[in-house]
């Protein structure tokens, strides 16, 4: 199993440290460094900056939002992007929430399965320096009746196949990413729920295309904190999680919620939800069942750690994201040496 980190957004004030984060690990051999865009920073600008100081790492966007760009520009990206760092560049993929889609970006979060699907049909074809034509439901290229042409990349991407991701959370866009993507982001992962809640449905996405999961990256973010004391740690992870399950979308849109409901906890996830909906964050943070803390993150000890990698291996993880937590630079780097630490007293290294 490889071992990845995710500095989440950018311009949070703490953008000197999380460049120490990401050359540190690159230093202790970690796979990836992923960066996250929602209605900030995006993560293109953080990607090259962190690729240009940085000699090994892999860096990966988890997520360019698909509203955000059209297909063309996201094909442009990450052609550049895979130039610019001779081959270090993954391209994930995600179409957001209907709050960040709608409110920020004007575009209306409809049909998402069938626009990722033309989405990425139109990205790998671009990438592929074909001259480029496509005619869906969502996509006209080019534009019927005026005076566009098909047009082909002038840039040469490292490879010839960039490894793309899509970040899912509900069945059906899970088994579809199976079918149509190289590895899946996933969050709020708990090895003891991964079979149900997404492998399943990727395997039958993977087996829909003629595929097995062999060479298939399953890649879930998982926070990380070193300490002795679990329960103190996890609560630091309270209003994380509560932001996620009670208020990240609407009342009847809310992906995580959801998932929370599918692993079990369909009476505390309505209760985070009414209670962060109502304005009491604090209530709907304590609402916050501490299993659900501890086995969607990794905390403890290194030996705890371990334990909690071993069982994500066994669950079928191959790439192990990091978010690794702390209240200084040298905390976060504690918990990032925890981390190569432990995967190898897992033996998983």
């Amino acid at each position: 199993m490889r071992l990845g980190i995710n500095l989440g957004y950018w311009g949070a004030g703490m953008d000197a440290d999380n460049l120490a984060v990401a050359q540190e690990a690159d230093r202790l051999g970690y796979d990836v460094c992923w960066a996250a865009e929602a209605y900030g920073s995006d993560a293109p600008t953080v990607l090259a900056w962190v690729a240009a100081q940085t000699q090994r790492i892999d860096v990966g966007s988890a997520i360019l939002q698909i509203p955000a760009r059209q297909p063309a520009m996201t094909a442009m990206t990450a052609a550049t992007l895979d130039s610019l760092t001779k081959g270090r560049f993954r391209l994930g993929l995600g179409v957001s929430g209907p709050q960040v889609s709608e409110g920020w970006y004007g575009v209306t979060f409809d049909k998402p399965l069938a626009r990722t699907r033309e989405y990425v049909e139109i990205v790998r074809k671009a990438m592929s320096r074909e001259r480029l034509s496509y005619e869906g439901a969502h996509w006209t290229l080019p534009l019927p009746g005026g005076p566009g042409k098909p047009l082909k990349l002038t840039v040469h991407p490292e490879r010839e196949h960039i490894p793309l991701y899509i970040a899912a959370i509900g069945p059906k866009n899970l088994e579809q990413t199976g079918e149509i993507a190289d590895g899946a982001l996933l969050i709020f992962p708990a090895a003891e729920h991964l079979e149900a809640t997404a492998l399943t449905h990727i395997r039958a996405g993977r087996e829909k295309a003629g595929l097995t999961m062999e060479g298939f990256d399953v890649c879930p973010t998982v926070p990380l904190a070193l300490g002795e004391d679990v329960h103190a740690l996890a609560d630091v992870f309270r209003p994380y999680t509560a932001l996620y399950v009670g208020g990240m979308g609407s009342r009847k849109q809310n992906f995580y919620n959801q998932l929370a409901r599918r692993m079990g906890y369909e009476k505390e996830a309505a209760e985070i939800q009414d209670k962060y909906l109502a304005g009491d964050k604090t209530g709907a943070a304590a609402a916050v069942p501490h299993s659900l803390i501890d086995s969607t993150t990794l905390l403890g000890s290194v030996e705890r750690i371990a334990d909690g990698m071993q069982a994500y291996a066994e669950a079928g993880v191959t790439t192990l994201t990091l978010a690794p937590a702390g209240f200084t630079l040298d905390e976060r780097v504690a918990a990032l040496r925890a981390g190569t630490e432990a995967l190898e007293r897992a033996g998983l290294a």
